[in-house]
Parts: C-alpha cells; sequence; structure tokens
C-alpha cells in the first residue's frame, strides 16, 4: 500500500469515527432491516469496503468484477461508507431493473465531479430526479433532439463527413501513417461543436472548408472532455463521506476544477456572445429567427410569458452535457473494431465487399445506406458488446425500497449495470472474448441498439439516451467512410496488433496507428 493510499484510509477512518459515531447505531439497524441484501465481500464497521476499494485504484472496475466472477453471482452488493453500491452483470435482472423498477430508480448520485459539470445539477443527464430534470429533458427531447431540427442540421453533419475523409488523406500523405484515436476524437468532437456552437474551429479566422487539424484551443477541448468523462463516477472517496470534500485527498476537485476551467474558458464566450445577440434582436423588436444550433435553440427559448426560459447556468449545463455525451463511445468503438479488423482480414474484407455490393467505389457512403449495412453495423454491435469505454454504466439511485431477484435494494442505493459484465457473459454469449459479428446477423435490419441488455451501446428507459439516432449516424459514417475511402494496413513492422485495455478504462492501451491508402477516385478526396 502506497503512502498516499495510507493517509487516505487513515483520514478517512479518523473523520468518520470523530463526525459520524452517532451515526454507526442508526445504521447497524438499517443494515438488519435488508437482511436480504445480494451478496456481497464482508465488511468493515464504518467503512464497508472503501478499504478495499482504495487499495485497487484506478482499476477498481477489475476488482469489482474479480468479485463478481470468485463469488460467482450476477449481482453483488458492496459497501462503501453508508452508500450500498448494487452491481449487475445478468441480463435478466438489468431488464427487471431497468423496465419493472425504472421509475424507483431514475436518480443520480450527487459527487463533486458531477456537480461541478452540471453547474449545480442544472442539465439532464448527471441531474438528479427531480423537477429540474423534468424541465432539461422536455427541453432537450421536445426542442433540441428533434426530427426538424435533426433535418435542419443534416447539412453539417454531412460537410463533417467529407471533412473526415479529406483530413485522412492529408494527414496520410507524408508517411501513409495514421492515428485512429486522433481522428476518431476530433471527428466526434467536430460534430458535437458544429451541431451545438455551428463551427468546428473555435478560432473565427480559420474557415469551415479548412482541411487542417486541431488547433490548440480544439486539442485542449479534446483532453479536457475526456478527462471530465474519465473523473465522473470515478469511485472518489470523497463521493461517499462528503465530510472530505475539500481536503482533496485524492488530487480529484483539482483536476476537475482545472478541467472546467478550460471548458468554460472556451465555451463561456461563445454562449455570453450569443445572449448579447438576443439581448440586441429583441431591443430591436426583431423578430424569432431559425435556430442555427442547439446553442441557438437553448438562447432563444421562451417561457409562457414570453421570458426567457433557460438562465446562464442551465445553457451552460446543458452544452457541456451534450459535449460529454457524445464523444466517448463512437470514436472508441470505430478504434477497437479496426483494431480487431487488422487481426482479422476476413472479416475486413467482408466489410470492404459490403461498402462495394451497396455503394460502388463511384461516390461516397451516406446515411441513408446506413440501413443497407448490416455486416458493418454487426462490427460495430460487437465492438460495443467486447469493448465499451467504460466498464460499468452510469449509476442509477433507488429512490424508495425495491426488490429485485429476491434480494432487497436498499432506498439511496447506487444501482451499476457492468457494460463488461453483460458484453462478456458466458452464460449469454458463446465464445464472450472472440470478435465475431456474424453473431449479430440474425435480422433482416441489423439495430445498434440491445434491448435485451445482453449489452449497453445506448442506455434505455427513463434515463436512457435520448439521441440514439444522431449517435448511431455519426458511429456508423465515422466508421463506414473510414472503411470506404481507404485501404487500412498494420505497420510494416507490427504482426499483429496488441488488444491490451486501458487500467482507468477500456480503451487501447496505446492508440491505433495504421497505414492508409487511398482506394476510391482522386476527385472524391477533394
Amino acid at each position: 500500500m502506497t503512502p498516499a493510499t495510507l493517509i487516505i484510509l487513515v483520514a478517512t477512518l479518523l473523520v468518520i469515527f470523530l463526525f459520524k459515531k452517532k451515526r454507526v447505531r442508526l445504521f447497524q439497524q438499517q443494515c438488519e432491516s435488508h437482511r436480504r441484501l445480494p451478496p456481497g465481500p464482508p465488511t468493515l464497521p464504518i467503512i464497508g469496503n472503501m478499504h478495499q476499494m482504495i487499495w485497487h485504484k484506478p482499476a477498481v472496475f477489475h476488482w469489482i468484477h474479480r468479485l463478481l466472477e470468485e463469488m460467482e453471482t450476477d449481482i453483488m452488493c458492496l459497501r462503501l461508507g453508508e452508500t450500498h453500491v448494487i452491481v449487475v452483470k445478468c441480463p435478466m435482472i438489468a431488464r427487471k431493473l431497468m423496465r419493472k423498477n425504472d421509475a424507483v430508480l431514475a436518480s443520480r448520485p450527487t459527487t463533486f465531479a458531477s456537480g461541478a459539470f452540471s453547474f449545480g445539477y442544472k442539465g439532464t443527464v448527471l441531474t438528479p430526479y427531480g423537477e429540474q430534470w423534468k424541465k432539461m429533458r422536455q427541453v432537450l427531447t421536445c426542442e433540441v433532439l428533434t426530427s426538424s431540427m435533426d433535418r435542419r442540421l443534416h447539412h453539417l453533419r454531412k460537410e463533417e463527413y467529407n471533412y473526415l475523409v479529406r483530413y485522412i488523406n492529408n494527414m496520410a500523405r507524408p508517411s501513409n501513417l495514421v492515428d485512429i484515436r486522433h481522428v476518431a476524437q476530433n471527428f466526434c468532437c467536430n460534430i458535437i461543436r458544429m451541431f451545438v456552437f455551428g463551427k468546428r474551429y473555435f478560432s473565427d479566422d480559420i474557415p469551415a472548408s479548412s482541411s487542417s487539424g486541431p488547433g490548440r484551443d480544439e486539442a485542449a477541448h479534446v483532453s479536457a472532455l475526456f478527462t471530465a468523462l474519465n473523473h465522473l463516477y470515478s469511485f472518489c472517496v470523497s463521493d461517499y463521506f462528503p465530510i472530505l470534500i475539500g481536503l482533496d485527498l485524492e488530487g480529484h476537485e483539482m483536476v476537475t476544477r482545472n478541467v472546467l476551467r478550460v471548458l468554460n474558458r472556451i465555451h463561456d464566450p461563445i454562449i455570453e456572445k450569443r445572449l448579447r445577440e438576443r439581448s440586441m434582436k429583441l431591443e430591436k423588436g426583431g423578430k424569432k429567427k431559425e435556430a442555427r444550433d442547439f446553442l441557438d435553440v437553448l438562447v432563444y427559448l421562451e417561457d409562457a410569458d414570453g421570458q426567457q426560459l433557460l438562465s446562464l447556468q442551465e445553457i451552460r449545463a446543458q452544452t457541456m452535457e451534450m459535449m460529454l455525451a457524445t464523444i466517448d463511445n463512437p470514436s472508441n468503438v470505430v478504434e477497437w473494431a479496426l483494431a480487431e479488423m487488422m487481426n482479422n482480414p476476413e472479416i475486413m474484407q467482408k466489410a470492404m465487399d459490403e461498402l462495394d455490393d451497396v455503394v460502388g467505389k463511384d461516390r461516397l457512403v451516406e446515411e441513408s445506406d446506413i440501413p443497407r449495412l448490416n455486416y458493418l453495423k454487426s462490427c460495430i454491435r460487437e465492438a460495443f458488446r467486447l469493448h465499451p469505454y467504460h466498464a460499468l454504466n452510469v449509476p442509477h439511485v433507488a429512490m424508495a425500497d425495491t426488490t429485485v431477484a429476491g434480494y432487497t435494494i436498499p432506498k439511496n442505493s447506487h444501482i451499476i449495470l457492468s457494460r463488461l459484465g453483460l458484453g462478456r457473459n458466458p452464460k449469454i454469449w458463446n465464445e464472450p472474448l472472440e470478435f465475431r459479428p456474424e453473431r449479430h446477423l440474425n435480422t433482416t435490419n441489423v439495430i445498434l441498439t440491445e434491448p435485451d441488455l445482453r449489452f449497453i451501446s445506448f442506455s434505455s428507459g427513463r434515463r436512457g439516451c435520448p439521441g440514439i439516432l444522431l449517435g448511431t449516424s455519426v458511429t456508423m459514417m465515422l466508421f463506414a467512410r473510414m472503411l470506404q475511402g481507404f485501404t487500412w494496413t498494420k505497420p510494416s513492422r507490427a504482426h499483429s496488433i496488441s488488444l491490451q485495455e486501458g487500467i482507468s478504462n477500456l480503451s487501447l492501451v496505446e492508440p491505433l496507428v495504421l497505414h492508409a491508402k487511398p482506394r476510391l477516385a482522386t476527385h472524391l478526396y477533394i
């Protein structure tokens, strides 16, 4: 155990004994009333399994999944302080939780990071259940992610699809080597920046038609967003012992503040400029204009009295959450799919054959082609199943006692579905560690969602992802354009691609770098 770990553990024990001693008896009584909790490892008084969690940082999810296997259970209860954390890896139990008990499990935990990135829970994804969540969810589903807005912004997506091909072609020219992670992450960030802010680059000096790569602000933006994602719900000790907030024993608060500072520096001038535009327009008696992007929708919304519906903090929060919700899954799953296909050339050939049969080589693949690209969608489904970015889904919080699979789930428990446990469950999947897209070719129209929760691509239920169509389009067009536009080969000295996973998340431990050679007519890259 490292000195830092010892300090955290000792400080935790000392603070809890000093400040919460009077609550021990009540907590023990509560435990007695919940004798039918799911199985779990032995706990210590007051801290529960916190000492074990600290010991296994930063790879807490590896410890959790090892416990599930050692205990031979599909549902497990950990106790972190006074919080019961219920982990599920069985699709049947997951369906009961997310369908039968969906209304009870519709809240979110309150943590330092989630509170910071949602500006005090003013958004949708990170906000606990209540009137604020209902308000912002309605804004998101009824005003922002509508079919009319989707059609209106289709030209922005198409612009990014074309930019992607040009950018890879330019990147490949000096040495033919392309960093797939760099391309995929920046493509996803470009898409959501175009949708939210109406522009790919933060500098107004760079024309939208430019094929130059990301600048300093764009690179900082990508890095900050992924750092934020890696710190949300990351089992920080103070998330379970809030009295420790401010001591920053793990450096978690400093990282969160630094990331928020970068994102606010980039986002706030754009948001404030739009708010000034709105005020000036109203002062001049101008009519409400057609929204150019998502930010326009948020800024120009009005209540029944004609007043601005959303506050500055609500606009900042919703903008932040839309950014965070868009970037990790598409970029990660495409990188993993390509890595697996490099080691399985027959799969790559089948995908290329499908593209050539459905689309041909005389034009670039479009969104309208996606319904007929079943093998490509099967490759993406398989990558979602086998290689999620996060091992665990975003936690749900029980708003009342409930019962699942014969076990009691106490009020205020955190319920976590294991993406890793569901997707690699040997009771559900034959040869679960093998990349086999054919296992998904059992329907005339393959879709990326998985309603039976045998794996998780897009979350479902009351807290489900409202942008599934957008997410599907972004993921499939990134994958299809990369495959159709280029022949991908391993670097000359590589016999195979390493599929080693990271420690704190499940992305490839090293970014995937491949040779790219254009395979279509020259005019399609201009």
